[in-house]
């Protein structure tokens, strides 16, 4: 039985909404255990095993650009972030390098998941097996970062509005392989300053 290759795989960091739920200040800079929340997620990824790491930057995006530019990442700039969620999804697989074979659609809210997850959901990748989307789940219930095949890159650009890759995820059951894990890093994001308050 041959090796397992080794798949090219970038993450696209959604940092373009505008935070409504959180109230007037901008979540993802936030301070969560001493640094911005979107640094934090940047970092675990640019300590994965990834080709590139694309952060989408939308509202505010001079300061999100601020907090992530010490890193080994490139930013990308949606102009058009207030049309929803998918509009930030389709400026991050369009920008993409050709070589990537799979994308993991990661948000900015959601500081506490867990770099043994991340490694967890790279290794579990394996499209030419059936296992073309990645999803963790924790206590039963699908969480997030998800990795997405190539093969599925066309549907992720045909999103509008707030939808994301969940819509993908309904429509190819058969190739959606979830990963257990301990980590409820990957259910939990923060949409209330006093969700980051007590985190502190």
């Amino acid at each position: 039985m041959g090796h397992k290759p080794k798949h090219n795989i970038a993450a696209v960091v959604l940092a373009a909404g505008l935070s409504t739920r959180a109230g007037s200040e901008n979540k993802l800079l936030f301070h969560i255990e001493g640094q911005p929340m979107v640094t934090r997620v940047a970092v675990q990824l640019t300590e994965a095993e990834l080709e590139s790491v694309l952060v989408i930057t939308g509202h505010e995006f001079e300061r999100i650009e601020e907090a992530v530019g010490h890193l080994n990442l490139q930013c990308v700039h949606n102009p058009d972030y207030k049309e929803g969620m998918a509009s930030s999804i389709r400026r991050g697989i369009g920008a993409l390098s050709p070589s990537v074979e799979g994308v993991l659609v990661c948000l900015g809210d959601m500081p506490w998941v867990e770099a043994i997850t991340l490694s967890k959901i790279l290794k579990a990748f394996y499209p030419e097996e059936g296992r073309a989307i990645c999803q963790p789940v924790c206590a039963g219930m699908a969480g997030n970062p998800v990795l997405f095949a190539r093969r599925y890159f066309e549907s992720l650009m045909c999103l509008k509005g707030d939808r994301g890759g969940n819509t993908v995820i309904q429509k190819n059951p058969n190739v959606v392989f979830h990963i257990d894990v301990d980590d409820v890093g990957v259910l939990r994001d923060v949409d209330r300053p006093t969700i980051w308050k007590d985190s502190n």
